[in-house]
């Protein structure tokens, strides 16, 4: 298994995807086809947390009224079911490994992943 769990609309994910010869990668558009609830759970698997997966910069949590410190991980997991801008992006997962958002020491490791220098 590899695929790409992104948003076509972000910036910031096609800056990180461009990077990489994603040919031989499934790429999901998660606005056009939203993470199913056994594709989370996979990604549980590797990180054992749905907080590591959760994007805290969501407009949602403003225009939900959220208090992000006081969510547990089943809350974690609900948010990310139920809306796709709570899934932290871009996600990039194999069989064994999983890469999640934007910042720098993620990109970092996706290009030592890719041998991208």
């Amino acid at each position: 298994m590899k695929k790409v769990f992104h948003l076509n609309t972000c910036d910031t994910c096609r800056k990180i995807l461009a990077q990489f010869d994603l040919s031989d990668w499934e790429l999901r558009e998660i606005k056009k086809e939203p993470i199913t609830k056994e594709e989370l759970e996979e990604m549980h698997k590797q990180t054992k947390s749905y907080e590591d997966l959760f994007s805290k910069k969501s407009t949602q949590i403003k225009l939900r009224g959220l208090d992000v410190k006081s969510l547990k991980e089943k809350d974690f997991k609900e948010l990310i079911l139920d809306h796709y801008t709570f899934l932290k992006r871009p996600v990039f997962i194999t069989d064994k490994e999983i890469f999640i958002g934007n910042d720098k020491n993620n990109v970092e490791a996706l290009k030592s992943f890719f041998g991208v220098v």
